[in-house]
């Protein structure tokens, strides 16, 4: 598929966004974070942030993005519409949350169940943008068992080295150590799910030109001509061409950035307390870096059934 800029940018940094809202919501249930001002300000201030500038970025694809209110009315039957929605209503309990410690100084009582229900509705928002890809099995790359389990531990892992930074940029030591470990938990995690996918997908296809026309059982099919004497639409849209070379080139770089450095630099900061504000800000860029590296693959990668019909 054509890997369009708008859509990469929207999965990295709401992935990220509504990840660093869950692990806010988690570190004040445990206490390990109070109700600090200027913290709580800076931290809800680039969650938000993140989301906000992914959803209106999403709108960028779309042909008629003043129109995309409407995408909303078809909850029932588009995975689009759910995570629209849901995105709404999301902000609704983490925006509460956000004002209670910003304003009020409180995460306590009822203010903590708003964070986890926050929380909660944060990665069934991350979960219904993975199913908009997963749900189309036209593209066999994306209907598969690893699609969905990738984004939601992707957003934990990218919303978790977030935190750490803020949390060690704060000087809140015990929530850094205890959140290095989680955050060690989920780059590894990660990597094993996104490993898992590309080995996935680099299997040979059981949709062939044989399957796609039912004449598999005469022999193999071979096209006689083109159907088109010119590029279209389908084949720019659906049938982007990316080099194996250089996607196993862009693999190395994902696996480096995204998972790698920033597990290297976690331990680092676990490991010499004194050199973790400036090994922690360095794993986020790296991991964001990274992650857009594996979104830009995960859809140039990804190929439409209909490409078959053009010898692909």
């Amino acid at each position: 598929m054509h890997p369009a800029k708008s859509v990469i940018f929207f999965t990295t940094t709401t992935g990220a966004g509504y990840g660093l809202l869950f692990w806010l919501a988690v570190l004040a249930y445990r206490g390990l974070v109070g109700p600090d001002f200027m913290f709580g300000l800076i931290a809800f201030g680039i969650a938000f942030a993140l989301v906000v500038a992914g959803l209106l970025s999403s709108t960028l694809h779309l042909g008629h993005p003043e129109r995309a209110w409407r995408a909303l009315s078809q909850w029932r039957s588009s995975w689009l519409s759910r995570e629209g929605l849901l995105a709404v209503l999301t902000f609704i309990p983490t925006g509460l949350f956000a004002l209670a410690w910003v304003f009020l100084g409180s995460v306590s009582g009822p203010i903590i169940w708003l964070g986890l229900l926050g929380a909660v509705m944060s990665l069934a928002t991350v979960y219904t943008t993975s199913m908009i890809y997963g749900s189309l099995k036209s593209i066999p790359a994306w209907s598969i068992g690893w699609t969905s389990p990738g984004y939601l531990v992707l957003s934990l892992m990218s919303g978790a080295v977030l935190a750490c930074m803020l949390v060690v940029l704060g000087g809140y030591w015990q929530a850094a150590g205890w959140l290095m470990l989680p955050t060690l938990f989920f780059l590894a995690f990660g990597l094993v799910i996104k490993l898992s996918y590309w080995s996935n997908i680099d299997r040979p296809n059981e949709h062939t030109a044989e399957t796609a026309t039912g004449l598999g059982e005469f022999g193999k099919v071979r096209m006689i001509e083109s159907p088109h004497d010119q590029p279209n639409y389908l084949l720019k849209e659906m049938g982007f061409a990316i080099a194996r070379k250089h996607s196993k080139k862009l693999r190395r770089i994902a696996v480096i950035c995204a998972f790698i450095l920033p597990f290297a630099l976690v331990v680092g900061g676990w490991l010499i307390p004194e050199m973790a504000q400036y090994f922690l800000p360095v794993a986020a860029l790296v991991c964001g870096l990274g992650l857009v590296v594996e979104r830009w693959l995960f859809f140039a990668e990804a190929k439409h059934v209909v490409t078959l019909y053009y010898d692909r």
